[in-house]
């Protein structure tokens, strides 16, 4: 069974940092592309990151580029989000998800995890 579990969510602090991870299991992470999404109450599912089965290709949303950085380590099979500099309106349920090559489209994707909850508050 393919499956995708994100962690390393909870309570940040605005200005701090939190770093996700999504695991994989079932399959290897190393023949997929892997984006970052999120969803905010009461908001569409919006697209953060995306990086591609090497790592040699990243792509980021406006509203977090040179905040947030996305890595993976293959022998681990995991993907990481490292978030800097969170502001409140990072606020979201975090979802990772697979498919073959990088896109910033949701619907592009089949596999998704459970998500993970970000709160960015004081």
């Amino acid at each position: 069974q393919l499956q995708l579990v994100e962690s390393g969510g909870g309570l940040g602090q605005p200005g701090g940092s939190l770093r996700l991870s999504c695991t994989a299991s079932g399959f290897t992470l190393y023949y997929h592309a892997i984006g970052w999404f999120r969803q905010a109450p009461g908001k569409e599912r919006e697209e953060v990151s995306c990086i591609s089965s090497s790592g040699a290709i990243t792509n980021y949303a406006d509203s977090v580029k040179d905040r947030f950085t996305i890595s993976r380590h293959n022998a681990k099979n995991t993907v990481y989000l490292q978030m800097n500099s969170l502001k409140p309106e990072d606020t979201a349920v975090y979802y990772c998800a697979a498919r073959p090559f990088c896109s910033l489209k949701s619907r592009d994707f089949a596999t998704w995890g459970q998500g993970t909850q970000v709160t960015v508050s004081s």
